[in-house]
């Protein structure tokens, strides 16, 4: 008797955690919406009820093969539940380069959350844990893209706001040189500055008409890509990924769907009216020093070893306002100057020419859901990549005249929503203004806090910032 009373107790458990697992699970099934994860019920059913599967059958084998096993179980388990985790609550992220400095620093370490804007159906699922695109060791591919599923989004806390910190897919990054010295460069701007090359003597844009000028454009273009795949000894394969697979990009959002952003000056406007600088936005300024900088000024104005160094070959360093000021009140700089140089040749879009610079820019548009804009030859490249490459129609211009997915277009609706992101050193980041829009299926998620930070310039314990640790990034602006 008392063995069954036992028995009834021990089933009265199990049938309680299977249906806290269920509800969980379902729960989970709801948010997503996909009833596809129903098939796993039955399996979930076998674990803690009817236990008909030996799913732990390595218990019971001999001692060697149980203790690979007990690993091998360890250790998909624990793969599969970073997999999970990463997927659909939070991402560990590092800030690898300069370009949100001073407000996120290069060797912070962000909790991203992926439900602040809610996480996305992954569009290549098969892929390895803990990877982007590359496995480390044997440097090929971490998925496989086969099966490939359609963008979808599953319901957030919210919605990326102006100038929020977003974490996104690099747009660009859809194509690439494979050879890994070339793996970061924008290969789209690699094809336009070959071409420009092969063309030294060239027509100014601006002489040309507009249909003329889209043909010009092109030809610079296809004359830059053909040269890489001509030269594939030196630049690797050119090949492409997936969007959930391109790098991962930290920037602030600075435009919204729906908005017209302009540049006056670097300061960036929205609708008509000034949006706020970030209180650690840096530019680039020509300086002039009497004498070195204490190593205690540099670490207290945050200027780094890449700073300096930026200093010494070009003769322009990124600062921030309070940095010029306290340079030029202890009397250390002779002289600090705003760097003002700028080209109209490098900003998207880069077939376009629309003598826009870094510094002044715009105006322009940016596509939201269900809006319609009306397309011309004079316009048509600032929507040529969102209407083409996000959005999959076939577009093409021909005799003077528009067309998309065969048929003469005068205007397109858009059917995601796009913001713009840029950098808070404003003269040292590659972003929106380089490359254009950052679709509503690049957008990865929020980050939250800083969970550790270290100087790259500086080691062991006097590289730790501690003063950034559990940091909240909301606070930083």
């Amino acid at each position: 008797m008392e063995d069954l009373s036992k028995k009834q107790l021990n089933m009265k458990v199990q049938w309680a955690k299977f249906a806290c697992v269920l509800v969980l699970y379902i729960a989970f099934l709801l948010w997503v919406k996909s009833w596809l994860g129903i098939i796993v019920i039955p399996f979930i059913y076998d674990v803690y009820i009817t236990k008909k599967i030996k799913w732990q059958w390595w218990k019971d084998a001999d001692r060697p093969v149980k203790f690979i096993m007990s690993w091998v179980d360890a250790l998909v388990f624990a793969l599969v539940a970073v997999y999970f985790i990463n997927l659909f609550f939070f991402q560990n992220y590092v800030i690898p380069s300069s370009s949100l400095e001073k407000s996120l620093l290069t060797g912070d370490y962000l909790f991203v959350s992926k439900v602040s804007y809610g996480p996305r159906i992954p569009e290549t699922p098969l892929t390895m844990p803990l990877t982007q695109h590359t496995l480390p060791v044997v440097d090929c591919k971490s998925y496989i893209e086969w099966p490939h599923w359609d963008y979808r989004r599953v319901k957030g806390l919210g919605k990326v706001k102006v100038n929020d910190i977003v974490v996104f897919n690099y747009p660009a990054g859809d194509t690439l040189c494979a050879a890994p010295q070339y793996q970061s460069f924008d290969y789209y701007g690699m094809c336009y500055s070959i071409g420009y090359q092969l063309y030294p003597q060239r027509p100014n844009p601006d002489s040309l008409s507009a249909a003329d000028r889209i043909r010009y454009f092109n030809t610079i273009y296809e004359a830059g890509r053909q040269e890489l795949r001509r030269n594939a000894a030196e630049y690797g394969e050119i090949i492409t990924r997936p969007t959930d697979r391109r790098e991962n990009y930290v920037k602030r959002c600075v435009g919204l769907p729906g908005q017209t952003l302009q540049i006056k000056n670097r300061i960036v406007y929205l609708d008509g009216k000034a949006n706020k600088e970030p209180d650690n936005v840096q530019y680039t300024y020509y300086v002039k020093l009497h004498q070195r900088i204490p190593e205690e000024m540099l670490k207290d104005l945050g200027i780094s070893t890449e700073d300096l160094l930026s200093l010494n070959s070009t003769g322009y360093m990124p600062l921030t306002k309070r940095a010029v000021a306290t340079l030029l009140q202890s009397n250390i700089a002779e002289s600090i100057e705003l760097n003002t140089d700028a080209s109209d040749t490098d900003v998207y879009p880069l077939n376009g020419n629309m003598h826009w610079t870094r510094d002044n820019y715009g105006p322009i548009w940016i596509p939201a859901k269900g809006k319609s804009i009306s397309l011309t030859l004079d316009n048509i490249a600032i929507y040529e990549r969102p209407i083409k490459v996000y959005e999959n129609n076939d577009l093409e211009i021909r005799e003077g005249k528009i067309y998309i997915n065969g048929k003469e277009a005068k205007s397109y609706t858009f059917k995601m929503d796009y913001y713009w992101m840029m950098g808070d050193n404003r003269h040292n980041s590659a972003d929106s203004r380089y490359w254009g829009f950052v679709p509503e299926d690049h957008i990865v998620g929020k980050p939250i806090f800083i969970w550790w930070s270290s100087d790259p310039d500086r080691g062991g314990f006097s590289g730790i910032r501690w003063n950034r640790l559990f940091r909240f990034v909301d606070n930083i602006r």
